[in-house]
């Protein structure tokens, strides 16, 4: 894939801002929130003051919601029960965010509509969002396939996002749980945990799913809409490692920590990325990836050598070596550990020149289509992303607002659309939460 011919592409892997704004990206770093944060006033000050009414209040202050404030206009308050803003941020990417991908296009999303993504994917880009990556002095790179990573670290996104919502005049409050919610038709009334009730116009519901409950991810954002009447769909843990038992668990167990290049597919679905074996089953950006498509009692298939042609390769080695054992020759193919094991629980003791083509073309057969039954996944635990979400068929693609419940909105993770590995649902981040405040922003003129 190629990036769209409308923009260029980029000019180099690694992108280092100059001057003083790359001075001011090290200074947020440290993802402060923004000076209009109350979460630290003290309590009784909070609670002595009568409601507050704002035009647009946003739950949650992680990708999108921060997105969404940053354009959702004046009078907007975002708030979040963490400690910080950004914290699925702050740990994504080994603490440097993929925040999009090069290569993003609709058909990278599963959804129950393939079709809803398409209006705030096309209409807020992954190059607008490089443009204000650039623009705000933050140094990047691209690693594999599209992905895009901070040199420095993921704060610096976080940064960005606080200073775009200041910039807006944005209020944000951390450390603040909703606990009741009400809505007379035209606004809705907000009891918090923490302050004064709060009234708005907007509510944006971008509290993201069940994923990396750690993090305090609850899909509270589920209830929300199920009170208002909308749809939910199936949810299930999405790029996660899968689970093995039984025998198959025990063959894998010695493996553990052996890696490779391989294809996973899981019908007509196929991925071509790394692959690790753990103690608990398989691993790493192919079998994530392939996750999403997976259901239970279904196989996966395994090609061991996406890049080589093993029937050549075994050919070649009987008629030049052909008094090698079958291990040697596989470990030509594997790593050392895979291929010992290949060997012996295919019971391949005898030497290469020995095998008549039938079972080199049969050995070769087996290396790249290797299936297996996954019995599981390891969970929300360690899930990247909730799949499934908010049903789209309530939902404005253009808006994000609820076709039933106006001034209802929901963005980000809350909805159904999930993006593939490597920055695909940051960009959905991105987009969304754009659509939201900006479509905010113009009903408020």
């Amino acid at each position: 894939m190629q990036p769209p011919k409308h923009r260029a592409p980029l000019q180099s892997r690694s992108h280092r801002p100059k001057g003083g704004a790359a001075g001011n990206a090290q200074r947020r770093r440290t993802g402060r929130p923004c000076p209009t944060t109350l979460a630290n006033r003290p309590r009784s000050t909070q609670n002595a003051a009568m409601t507050q009414d704002f035009h647009t209040v946003i739950l949650g202050a992680g990708a999108a919601g921060m997105m969404a404030a940053a354009h959702a206009g004046p009078g907007t308050l975002v708030l979040d029960h963490a400690r910080a803003p950004g914290e699925k941020i702050r740990i994504s990417g080994g603490g440097r965010c993929n925040f999009t991908n090069l290569y993003t296009r609709p058909e990278n999303f599963l959804s129950e509509n393939p079709h809803f993504a398409k209006s705030a994917l096309a209409r807020f880009t992954q190059w607008d969002f490089i443009d204000l990556v650039s623009r705000h002095g933050i140094a990047y790179h691209e690693k594999t396939l599209g992905q895009l990573f901070c040199d420095s670290s993921a704060r610096d996104i976080i940064g960005l996002l606080l200073d775009r919502m200041q910039a807006a005049g944005a209020e944000l409050r951390l450390q603040t749980s909703l606990t009741d919610i009400t809505h007379d038709g035209g606004r809705f009334a907000l009891t918090l945990s923490a302050g004064p009730p709060v009234t708005c116009r907007n509510l944006v519901i971008a509290c993201g799913g069940k994923s990396i409950p750690k993090m305090g991810a609850t899909g509270f954002g589920y209830d929300i809409a199920r009170r208002f009447g909308h749809r939910v769909t199936d949810t299930r843990a999405a790029l996660v490692p899968l689970t093995f038992g039984g025998p198959t668990l025990e063959q894998l167990k010695p493996l553990a920590g052996v890696a490779l290049d391989a294809r996973v597919s899981c019908g007509a679905t196929s991925f071509d990325e790394a692959l690790l074996i753990t103690h608990r089953g398989l691993s790493g950006p192919a079998i994530l990836q392939i996750s999403s498509y997976w259901r239970e009692t279904r196989p996966i298939t395994v090609n061991l050598c996406p890049a080589q042609d093993p029937a050549h390769h075994l050919r070649t080695a009987r008629q030049s070596h052909g008094k090698r054992n079958i291990a040697t020759v596989l470990a030509e193919l594997l790593p050392n550990r895979l291929a010992a094991y290949w060997a012996d629980t295919h019971a391949l003791r005898c030497n290469i020149g020995d095998c008549s083509d039938a079972g080199l073309a049969g050995i070769a057969r087996d290396l790249t289509g290797w299936t297996l039954y996954p019995t599981g996944t390891e969970g929300y635990r360690t899930a990247e992303v909730t799949l499934g979400g908010v049903a789209t068929d309530g939902l404005n693609a253009r808006t994000m607002m609820s076709k039933t419940v106006p001034g209802l909105y929901f963005i980000g993770e809350a909805v159904d659309v999930t993006g593939w590995l490597g920055g695909y649902n940051f960009q959905w981040a991105w987009s969304s939460g754009w659509a939201a405040g900006t479509a905010i922003a113009e009903s408020s003129r």
